[in-house]
Formats: C-alpha cells, structure tokens, sequence
C-alpha cells in the first residue's frame, strides 16, 4: 500500500529560497536624455531707438471763393488726387464779362475827353501867342488834360482788375494732393469776404512727413555721436536716416530722413518734436495715421545671439544651460540684451561664440548630468517638441 504525502505550501516555498530558485533583481539605467545644440550666433548689429509717431501733410489748404457768385459747376470727385491749377469750381462768369465791357466802355470814353483836352491845350498855347489867351486858361487846359490822362490809366487798371475777378470766377486748386469732399454744390451762392464759407481742403500727400517726441536722454545721447567737426550742423544737413512701419505692418519696412528737429524741449513733457520727410507717389500714407519709427544709432559692431527661448530665468537672474566637452550641462549666467525681429536675443555678456548653448530639449537636460547633443538635423520631431 503506498502513502501520498502532501507538504504545505509554506514549506515548498522555503525549500525553493533555500535552494537558490530566487533570482536577483537587476537595476535598469535611464538613458541620456538627446538635446540640441548650437553655438551662439555674431552678428553686426546696428541699436536703434524705438518710438511712436505720426503722419502729417506739409500742406493743407482750405479752399474758398475769391468773388461773390453762383456756383454752376463741381469740376472733380470727392476723394480725388487733384494737381497743381487743376479747376475745381466754377462760379457764373456773366456778371463778370459784364463788368469788364462796362468798365472798357468807360475806358474809350475817358480816352476821347482826353484826346479833346489835348487839342484845346494846343489851341491855348496858339492863343499865347497872339495875346489872345490868358495864362490861367492855358494851365487849365492843361490840367484838365493831366486830369483826363490820369482817369484814362486808372480805368484801364480797373478794367484789369475785372479781369482778374473772372478769372478768379474758376476756382483752381492752388496745391497738388488728395481733395476732401465738395462743401457747396451747384446753384448755391458763394459769398467772399468775412463770411465766405469753406469749398473743400486739399491735402499734400507727396512727400508727406512724420513726427515722433524724442525723449532728453536720447536727445544728449545723440549729440555725444555727433561728429566734432560740425557738432552745430542742422539735422536736415546731417541727414540722418530712420526707418518706420504702419501699425498694421510687421517690421520696419519703409525708409526716410530727418530733417527737423524742434529748437527748444518740453519742460512739462522732457521731450523735444522730431520731424522727417519721406517721399508717398502712391498715396499709400495718410496724413493722420499712428506709426511705429525706428532710428538706428551710429555704425554696426559684432554682437553675441543666442535664441530668447534658449534663456531661462532665476529670480532677477538671467541663464542659458551649455555642455563642456564631456557633454555635462554646465549653468552660464548672462546679460541679456534687447530681443531682435527674428527671436534673437543679444547677449552682452556670460557666453561666448565657440560654446555650445542647449536649445531645445532644456526640460530633460540638468545641470551636472550628461546629455546627448545632437544637431537640430538629426533630432526627431517629437524629441524636439
């Protein structure tokens, strides 16, 4: 008869410990995490300064009636770019002709008691001769000849000034630029004088000008660039150029050149008005509008670039996370500078063109701890992100 025996469970476990069936726990290395790197860039950079201005027209004209008449034609649409002499209203020139026949007739008239005076001078001095005419009739004559010659020259000035009245009847834009809208319309009466009301306004819009308040310490920080040969020169001699862009726009794409600035600063404001001129064939910059101006200040010189997302902060600390040449991450304290169109910080000081600046991949690197460089070529999309 044979027996099973049944051991608990307990005892094949302490059996399987003591024979070695256990095996050891092996303990699994993270691996090193990749991130890019990339020197810092050099660049010559120009500074500039930064301000907020405005458009403004050279000229602006309001357009009135010289005469006193009816208006019987709107020779332009509102809204029009209208040139120099352009006829923009005409009053009714009848009146006018009217005058000028009255005042011509009156001319002929003059003229022939003029021409009778002159014969009965010469019959006095005749008279002289033969005793028969006394000499206050012959200064009269005379004088009543001066007289008449005189009335003749100014009817004829005011058959001139009848002249200018019709002509000023066609109302001619006096500058060229972009016209408002007609005020007055045909059949209304125009009254010059005191109360002669407003036909329309013309704005000049090329070249057109922009004005921007420079702050006093930019102003002194100027003048120490100014040359020492001529450090009194005007700023329209010295041509300065400045760079500007519309608020809609990105960068500063357009170009001009200062040629004015204000004689004396605000005291209440600690600011002075600069103006430049900048040439607008196309009308694209109206008079009015805000502008974001950019001056550069002096030549380029070399700078150090490094990515603005590549910098990370420490209270009132600025850093970057750079590799020695055993790729440990290494904390290189900077001083930035302004940021740049492109994301391009300047850095003045902390680093150097020929280090190795981590930038991306900053989250998995710490400082003191290998990383993996790799170029921005070689590194996945999603390790990048």
């Amino acid at each position: 008869m044979r027996w099973a025996v049944r051991f608990p469970a307990t005892i094949v476990a302490t059996v399987c410990i003591v024979c070695g069936c256990e095996k050891e726990a092996t303990q699994v290395q993270p691996p090193v995490p990749k991130v890019t790197v990339a020197n810092p860039q050099q660049r010559s950079i120009v500074d500039y300064d930064d301000f907020n201005g405005w458009i403004d027209s050279p000229s602006t004209v309001d357009v009135r009636a010289r005469v006193r008449g009816h208006i019987v034609k709107v020779a332009f649409t509102d809204g029009d770019i209208v040139k120099k002499g352009q006829l923009l209203f005409e009053l009714d020139p009848r009146p006018f002709q009217q005058d000028i026949d009255r005042a011509t007739e009156q001319v002929k008239i003059f003229d022939a008691q003029y021409q009778l005076a002159l014969v009965e001078e010469k019959r006095m001095e005749q008279l002289q001769k033969t005793q028969s005419a006394s000499q206050i009739e012959i200064d009269e004559s005379a004088a009543k000849a001066k007289s008449l010659a005189a009335q003749v020259e100014a009817q004829k000035q005011e058959v001139e000034r009848k002249k200018l009245e019709l002509e000023y009847s066609k109302v001619t834009a006096p500058i060229a630029g972009r016209i408002g809208r007609a005020m007055l319309t045909e059949g209304n009466l125009v009254n010059a004088g005191g109360t002669d009301p407003l036909l329309a306004t013309i704005v000049q819009i090329d070249p057109v000008q922009i004005y921007f308040a420079l702050d006093e310490r930019s102003l002194q920080r100027y003048q120490k660039m100014l040359p020492t040969t001529n450090p009194s020169g005007s700023l329209r001699e010295r041509k300065m150029p400045f760079m500007f862009a519309l608020e809609t726009e990105d960068g500063f794409p357009h170009q001009g050149v200062l040629d004015f600035a204000d004689n004396k600063v605000d005291a209440t404001t600690g600011t002075i008005q600069v103006r430049g001129v900048i040439p607008n064939p196309q009308g694209m910059f109206v008079p009015g509008s805000r502008v974001k101006v950019r001056v550069p200040l002096g030549e380029g010189k070399e700078t150090v670039l490094v990515p603005d997302t590549a910098i990370l902060a420490d209270q009132d600390r600025r850093y970057v996370l750079a590799i020695d040449d055993k790729s440990v991450v290494q904390r290189r304290d900077i001083t930035p500078g302004r940021l740049l169109d492109d994301g391009m910080r300047i850095v003045t000081s902390g680093v150097k063109p020929e280090d190795r600046i981590i930038t991306q991949g900053i989250q998995m690197a710490r400082i003191n701890y290998p990383v993996e460089p790799v170029t921005p070529t070689t590194l996945p999309t999603a390790s990048a992100q």
